[in-house]
């Protein structure tokens, strides 16, 4: 009986998350003069392709994608290996009180982003980092640092210390323990990070709209909240499919490297 109601919980559940997604998908690809103002809940026509060439054509939403590609990118490589390299001055490595460095890179998860909006645009702007792909890059990887640095840290502390040991009196030093040894170790940590903070990067709005305007620089999901502002023409099926497309890469890295999102975390955990 036990099993019956935790499986009829489980699929109940299922259905309420799978709505929304159902309701993107049939109005997506709902013409948009078709639209009447109210969600549809059966596809009635096709006009996805259309709703995609207007929101790439009106928002440059394609521009957006290839930015979010390059920040998410270069950003969580950047974070993944500094994490790394805190990661082995902390665990392993003879540092004074390593738990006070610890909670000193991880407050960076802690802390509310919005605390960061108004020195950051103010700093940005005398640094004439405002509005360029160097200031957008910089700031992504500096906030996806702590939460990597969290789970290859956590991971660290797993490896046998017999193996810092043996490696010390085979005379190596910190850097070669660290390419030759740590560094081959993690390397599952450092990529369920990567695929963590890769996701986080493209799916970030608020420091999209806040530090970018130009279309050049503007991530997907600020070239998407163009598509809903209040001077905008189009209807819902264009913003719908625009964020489908853009929902695409994040959904398929996903699907591929899924085992790394749930036994990685079971090792770090």
């Amino acid at each position: 009986m036990g099993r019956v109601v935790k499986n009829v919980v489980i699929v109940a559940t299922a259905l309420l998350w799978l709505v929304p997604s159902w309701l993107l998908l049939v109005n997506a690809f709902t013409p948009a003069a078709e639209y009447t103002g109210s969600p549809s809940w059966w596809p009635t026509s096709w006009g996805f392709f259309d709703n995609v060439g207007e929101a790439f054509s009106t928002a440059n939403v394609g521009a957006g994608m290839l930015n979010s590609l390059m920040y998410a990118l270069l950003g969580a490589l950047l974070a993944v290996l500094v994490a790394a390299l805190a990661s082995f001055a902390v665990v392993v490595m003879p540092v004074k009180r390593p738990a006070v460095w610890f909670w000193v890179i991880y407050v960076g998860t802690i802390l509310p982003l919005q605390m960061f909006l108004a020195p950051l645009f103010g700093g940005y702007a005398t640094l004439s980092l405002y509005d360029t792909q160097y200031g957008m890059l910089l700031i992504y990887a500096g906030l996806a640092v702590p939460f990597a640095f969290f789970v290859i840290r956590n991971y660290l502390t797993t490896v046998p210390r017999e193996m810092r040991e043996a490696a010390q009196l085979d005379g190596a030093s910190w850097v070669r323990m660290f390419f030759s040894v740590h560094l081959p170790l993690a390397r599952s940590a450092m990529l369920a990070a990567f695929l963590f903070q890769f996701t986080w990067i493209w799916n970030d709005l608020l420091f999209g709209i806040t530090l970018s305007t130009s279309p050049n620089v503007r991530p997907a999901m600020a070239a998407l909240a163009d598509l809903t502002s209040t001077y905008s023409t189009v209807g819902p099926p264009v913003v719908l499919a625009g964020a489908l497309v853009a929902s695409i890469p994040t959904v398929l890295l996903f699907f591929v490297f899924q085992r790394f999102f749930t036994t990685n975390l079971k090792l770090t955990s």
